[in-house]
This record gives structure tokens, C-alpha cells and sequence, in this order.
């Protein structure tokens, strides 16, 4: 499997809390009890992604803003 990711281990707080940042509103953690579905499994699990392979593969390099800082240029709350 092919992985066209430019960032490798970003912590779902660090995305939420970006976000928030870009809303105005306080990113903080909440207890998994008071949720259900595939939504808390899924932000539970840790799945590191890694485009280790598909750069040494095809000898491609990241070269974009990198998710935080992507989410950070605000162009998503327009």
C-alpha cells in the first residue's frame, strides 16, 4: 500500500486543537462514554500513516504545507 502523506504522526488533539483555533472554539478532550459509533473507534485507534515507501518507490517528495500548518491558512473556513 501507497501512502502520499507529507506529515507522519500528527496527534488527533493537534489537528482538533487547529481547527479550534480556526473556529474560535477551545479544543479539549471528552470522554469516550458519551459518544458511539465508528467515530470514537476511529479516533481511538492509533494509525500512523508513513509515505516512507511511496517516496523511496517512485522517488517523489512532499513539497506542500504540511497538515497543521495547512489548516492553519484557514482556506477550509472560508
Amino acid at each position: 500500500m501507497l501512502n502520499a502523506v507529507g506529515d507522519e504522526g500528527v496527534p488527533v488533539r493537534e489537528i482538533a486543537e487547529a481547527i479550534g483555533r480556526q473556529l474560535n472554539v477551545p479544543a479539549r478532550s471528552l470522554p469516550a462514554a458519551e459518544y458511539e459509533g465508528m467515530l470514537v473507534h476511529l479516533l481511538g485507534t492509533d494509525m500512523p500513516a508513513s509515505s516512507t515507501i511511496t517516496q523511496e518507490l517512485l522517488g517523489w517528495k512532499p513539497t506542500h504545507a504540511g497538515l497543521i500548518e495547512d489548516i492553519e491558512q484557514g482556506h477550509y473556513f472560508m
